[in-house]
């Protein structure tokens, strides 16, 4: 039994990992992205809204993204048994990539409003440090540092591709 939870954790753990990993990943481009799109006057109103709401409203707000996705998931998810796996497998994509865009956009306008609240500040410093450790040590790896070594050589002949260097 203890063999068994070990390894449910260490499969947790690598599940958690690789969605820590996409979300670093995605975060800051998908948040600048929406940031963007908020130049249009009508986001740029709802925006300023939703940065000044006040604490629990935003903690409310911030809530909204994972609502409006479970749906499409759920969606997805009778998609794939349904025989459209194809399908099914691109909405989940899809609605991941438009989720953490939201999020990642609702966060960074709600994160003053919901560090005033002393226990949300207190469990963020945590989690922030056990996400960075756990990074660390993602980054540490001989896995981690091989794919982005490929991942570097491929993005140079990319480039020198795309300038006719060749």
């Amino acid at each position: 039994m203890k063999r068994l939870r070990q390894r449910l954790g260490a499969w947790l753990g690598l599940l958690i990992a690789l969605v820590i990993l996409f979300e670093e990943w995605g975060w800051e481009p998908l948040q600048a992205l929406l940031a963007r799109a908020a130049r249009l006057p009508p986001l740029a109103w709802l925006e300023r809204r939703i940065a000044a709401l006040p604490s629990y409203a935003a903690l409310l707000v911030l809530a909204l993204p994972v609502l409006a996705v479970l749906p499409l998931k759920l969606f997805a998810v009778w998609l794939m048994t349904s025989g459209h796996a194809l399908a099914g497998l691109l909405l989940i994509v899809a609605a991941k990539l438009g989720g953490t865009a939201v999020l990642a956009r609702l966060f960074s306008l709600t994160q003053p409003a919901l560090m005033r609240m002393p226990w949300f500040a207190r469990w963020y410093a945590r989690w922030l440090a056990w996400k960075n450790a756990l990074l660390a040590r993602v980054r540490a790896s001989p896995v981690w540092r091989q794919t982005m070594a490929l991942r570097d050589a491929a993005l140079l002949r990319w480039r020198r591709w795309m300038s006719g260097a060749g």
